[in-house]
């Protein structure tokens, strides 16, 4: 029993640290450049969202006014 309950926690040490990481200061410039965040085209996400609100027909939760249309 304490050899599992022993494995169990190496084994979970293990993986939490292996997510740690130091980002050195050369390497955030490139951490912030905008092709690595998550919406890299945001124009072709305005696309996409102006075509749901039309098909759901409703707008909001995006901070903009207005009816689900297509008409503004």
């Amino acid at each position: 029993m304490r050899a599992i309950v022993l494995v169990f926690s190496l084994s979970l040490s293990i993986v939490t640290l292996s997510a740690c990481s130091t980002v050195k200061p050369q390497q955030r410039a490139i951490l912030a450049d905008p092709t690595m965040q998550f919406e890299a085209e945001p124009e072709e996400g305005a696309v996409r969202q102006h075509a749901l609100d039309n098909r759901e027909g409703s707008m909001g939760g995006a901070g903009v006014a207005g009816g689900g249309c297509g008409c503004n």
